[in-house]
């Protein structure tokens, strides 16, 4: 796969195969994150890796998965990630413009890291906070700021190119397709000078 294939093909999928996810392969994803550039080389962020079933169960219902899709409550249990990164921030680095950034460095990275090997995924930042750091034991001096439920997808989701119907909203249709509207080219760039 190309970059431009790699990057059309990483979108945000929510229903998964059945196919379990390894600690091996979410440390690989993490190491790529780890390499990535930090602005002011601090790198602030940390990971909570989770495969263990029960743990899975209980996160769960602390997630929001589809802000546009209001009747989307989630994926069926048959169709949940088999495993979870939780994405967090020393706390004195969470108000720093450019922590934010290194997340969406790290986040993407491992997102495309992970496309590459079939695996998809959501980043998710709908989240019932508190009740994760229960759950995750998340150390004081830490905040939890996103979550990433990688999986095997298994759902079609289609760029759209240009706004449909006039709005950026992803919609699915009747075959339960996913599509997700993009600004075209000419839109996003403002000048060339």
């Amino acid at each position: 796969m190309n970059m431009l294939e790699l990057v059309r093909a990483t979108r945000s999928f929510r229903r998964f195969e059945p196919k379990d996810i390894s600690l091996e392969e979410l440390r690989e994803l993490v190491n790529l994150a780890r390499l990535t550039a930090s602005a002011g080389n601090k790198q602030p962020l940390r990971y909570i890796l989770v495969t263990d079933p029960k743990v899975r169960e209980e996160i769960f219902p602390c997630l929001g998965w589809a802000a546009y899709l209001p009747e989307f409550k989630g994926p069926k249990p048959e169709e949940r990630p088999t495993a979870y990164i939780a994405f967090l921030l020393k706390e004195e680095e969470m108000i720093k413009e450019f922590s934010l950034v290194d997340v969406g460095i790290a986040a993407q990275t491992i997102l495309l890291a992970a496309r590459e090997k079939g695996i998809g995924g959501c980043l998710i930042g709908s989240l019932n906070k508190k009740k994760l750091e229960e759950i995750l034991e998340i150390e004081p001096g830490y905040r939890l700021f996103l979550v990433l439920a990688p999986g095997y997808p298994k759902e079609k989701v289609v760029l759209e190119e240009g706004l449909v119907r006039g709005d950026i909203k992803y919609f699915r249709d009747e075959q339960d397709v996913h599509h997700v509207p993009k600004r075209t080219l000419q839109e996003v760039i403002l000048k060339e000078k």
